[in-house]
């Protein structure tokens, strides 16, 4: 990933609400935070959430057995679909981020048309190319209309600048954090709540043994496409948010490293539950990147992880034998604490309501 797409601090302000001003507050609270150190806190975990849809985005196609270097390029368009929307046409924000998501899903959809019978390193480099075909594209764009404050819109290589709907509706960088948090956690709870569920388990099915899965009847192919789908959407929808947080957007900023990156943040921190591309988010920009650990290292220590991980652990930290292990030690823990347990089998309850231990003939 580039490191460009974090180095810019440049974020949205508004007006100084209460909401803003309790943000605040509760980071200054935090040992060694003052205010110029809570802004900055800001705008990394606005960059940790945006980032964390984009891992997700990578997380779902991992899980149908394609690994995908291109999601960078669904990210771009979602970028400049919704900022588009929202500085050319004024429309709202909520608005213009379902048309980028719209756009990203279908991109993402149509890529997988093509690509459907391809594995492996042939499907790894068919998204490289569309990645590159996609920010080349984005390069050539030009197109801008006249505006009170000048022309506005995408500038080709000049990238795509005044995109002020936070500026204009006077929304403060710690409410649009609330906000991007907000989505975060409806997008993770979604795709938590279908774990467990067909389609879940269908997902999972189909990226462990794709020739086993269709034998038993379930829709591959049928699955493969709406996981691409849902990942595009998913990549795009990361984009919209970024675009109107730092209101400056150019094609080089959705470079391979990017889509590299967000594969790395699902491998690193584990295939056995949404929450793992998370943890790789929070391991590479909450630690790494936010700490200065070895300054000048942070890529070759990350890319050093990845190498580790994918000899040790390849399917990540919370895998899903850790996952299940975590599930099962947390049932106990509550069976344990529960003030009423239900009866074991060596327990029966009588009409009564008394229960008698029972006796070995």
């Amino acid at each position: 990933m580039s490191d460009r797409i974090f180095s810019s601090t440049t974020a949205a302000t508004g007006t100084d609400g209460a909401v803003a001003q309790a943000v605040r507050a509760a980071l200054c609270h935090l040992p060694g935070v003052d205010e110029a150190g809570s802004a900055h806190l800001v705008g990394l975990a606005s960059d940790m959430a945006i980032m964390s849809l984009l891992a997700l985005s990578a997380y779902l196609m991992l899980l149908v057995g394609r690994v995908s270097f291109g999601q960078q390029a669904f990210f771009g368009v979602g970028a400049y679909g919704a900022g588009v929307m929202t500085a050319v046409f004024a429309w709202p924000l909520p608005m213009a981020l379902l048309t980028g998501m719209a756009l990203g899903a279908a991109c993402s959809w149509l890529l997988a048309l093509p690509t459907m019978r391809l594995s492996g390193l042939n499907y790894a480099v068919a998204t490289l190319a569309f990645g590159e075909m996609a920010r080349i594209a984005l390069s050539w764009w030009h197109w801008q209309v006249p505006s009170p404050d000048g022309p506005v819109g995408p500038a080709g290589l000049e990238g795509f600048r005044d995109i002020r709907w936070l500026l204009e509706n006077d929304v403060a960088p710690e409410v649009y954090l609330l906000l991007t948090l907000l989505v975060l956690a409806a997008v993770l709870g979604l795709l938590m709540a279908h774990e467990r569920t067909r389609l879940g388990v269908g997902l999972r099915m189909v990226g462990q043994d794709d020739l086993l899965t269709a034998s038993q009847g379930v829709p591959v192919e049928q699955l493969r496409l709406l996981a691409a789908a849902a990942a595009g959407a998913l990549a795009a929808l990361g984009g919209g948010l970024y675009a109107h947080r730092t209101t400056y957007i150019e094609p080089a900023l959705f470079d391979p490293m990017l889509g590299v990156h967000a594969v790395g943040y699902a491998l690193l921190g584990g295939l056995g539950t949404a929450l793992g591309p998370l943890l790789g988010v929070v391991l590479d920009l909450g630690l790494l990147d936010a700490s200065r650990i070895l300054p000048g290292w942070r890529m070759v220590v990350f890319g050093g992880l990845v190498a580790l991980f994918l000899r040790w652990r390849p399917r990540g930290l919370l895998d899903e034998v850790l996952v299940h292990r975590i599930s099962q030690a947390t049932s106990r823990l509550l069976r344990s604490r529960s003030p009423n347990p239900p009866p074991t089998q060596n327990q029966q309850t009588t009409p009564g309501n008394r229960t008698n231990q029972s006796t070995s003939p």
